[in-house]
């Protein structure tokens, strides 16, 4: 019974940086973080962890951020490197390079930087018409 722990996930792990926080340091954790206030330094997430950032309006990050899914809303200065997912909300702003899997980019958040696919699927390769196949289709 008290041995018995659930894994760890997402839902289970919160930590709020509120609007009137400011905090300086890296911060390393699990579960899901939520900037509300500032944070100066690096933001990680615990290896091997289902771990989400979430970066509120009125929420700024100085550093880089590493995490396996990151919602950004508010400001960044640094770079994300994301393993999974990224989603920059309509203010998001990113002065820095954005390392995702997959993004999804809503209208009025901007990246002042690079956007760098690490996706490391096979791209389909090109669909190729034989000529034969080409010259019947051109008859």
């Amino acid at each position: 019974m008290f041995g018995s722990r659930k894994s760890s996930s997402i839902s289970n792990h919160h930590t709020l940086v509120s609007r009137a926080t400011r905090l300086e340091g890296d911060i390393h954790f699990a579960g899901e973080l939520q900037i509300e206030g500032k944070v100066v330094g690096n933001i990680t997430a615990e290896p091997g962890q289902d771990a989400r950032i979430v970066v509120a309006e009125t929420g700024l990050v100085e550093g880089d951020i590493r995490v396996p899914s990151a919602v950004i809303n508010g400001f960044v200065q640094g770079d994300i490197h994301s393993s999974a997912h990224v989603e920059l909300a309509a203010k998001a702003v990113v002065a820095g390079n954005v390392n995702y899997v997959s993004i999804e980019m809503v209208k009025g958040s901007q990246v002042n930087g690079s956007l760098i696919c690490n996706d490391t699927r096979k791209a389909p390769e090109p669909l190729l018409i034989s000529s034969q196949i080409a010259e019947t289709v051109a008859d």
